[in-house]
């Protein structure tokens, strides 16, 4: 009786092994087809991009700034909803004097495709090109920035060119560890297949960096900014807020918007 029981739950430990192995990237990547919002909603200018990434395509916005444009910012996004979900965040750089290109990874909006780690590299890669060969912007004008999920490819790509600044926002160190931490009774480590390893990458990037990280994120734990903060290589600056891992940004206000403001100041120079 006893040896049955160990065995069926056995069975059900591997099983459940055998599905975070196949499945892990749902547990990951949130996607949203719907674009509930657009800046015209809030009365903003913009182009709408369909951009090829090999054989798919990869959607995103380019919203110029208000009154004077200091530079671009293109803005990775977490791993739920689409870019529809972020107009707070790109008003805030607007009101900076930053245009903003957003976009949307695989099978997120209207990109096409699944979402996955090479996939999220490829759709920045791909952005990256448009915005230095066809649009023809400076490379020292464009600022990388990653929040949350999107602090892989912003890493990722930062380690490839030379950005005139990098701000991660609720940064993790890799996949592996984030679910080490939740799942601590599992080999996680050793199953994950989306590593998105900002830890082995951040020393590899050259140029200023910023990490935003709140104290009261409920999702990606504060010393996981902490850490990466350690890894990384001068110029940094670290930026300490307040609030949930999705709010945070809003509910700091002025300390948010004023430490962006410092720290564009200090790479942005005419």
């Amino acid at each position: 009786m006893i040896f049955s029981l160990l065995q069926i739950v056995a069975l059900v430990y591997l099983l459940l092994l055998a599905l975070m192995f196949v499945f892990q990237d749902r547990l990951i990547f949130f996607p949203s087809s719907d674009l509930v919002r657009t800046p015209e909603d809030a009365g903003w200018a913009y182009e709408g991009l369909s951009l090829e990434v090999g054989e798919e395509m990869t959607h995103a916005w380019y919203v110029p700034a208000e009154g004077v444009r200091r530079g671009v910012i293109l803005f990775s996004h977490g791993n739920a909803g689409n870019i529809g979900d972020r107009l707070e965040s790109i008003g805030i750089f607007r009101a900076l004097g930053m245009d903003v290109l957003i976009y949307d990874y695989g099978g997120y909006g209207r990109s096409t495709g699944k979402p996955s780690e090479a996939r999220c590299y490829d759709d920045i890669r791909g952005v990256w090109r448009y915005l230095t060969e066809e649009r023809g912007v400076a490379p020292e004008k464009i600022l990388l920035f990653g929040r949350s999920l999107g602090a892989g490819p912003t890493t990722q790509l930062a380690t490839e060119v030379s950005a005139g600044g990098v701000i991660l926002e609720s940064a993790f160190r890799s996949v592996p560890e984030m679910a080490h931490g939740l799942y601590p009774w599992l080999p996680v480590r050793l199953l994950a297949r989306t590593r998105l390893d900002n830890e082995a990458k951040i020393a590899g990037i050259e140029a200023p960096l910023m990490l935003i990280h709140s104290s009261e994120d409920e999702v990606i734990p504060y010393a996981h900014g902490e850490y990466l903060f350690e890894l990384a290589k001068e110029p940094k600056r670290f930026l300490k807020i307040q609030g949930g891992h999705n709010s945070g940004f809003l509910e700091s206000g002025e300390l948010y918007v004023e430490g962006l403001q410092v720290f564009l100041e200090g790479v942005l120079v005419d």
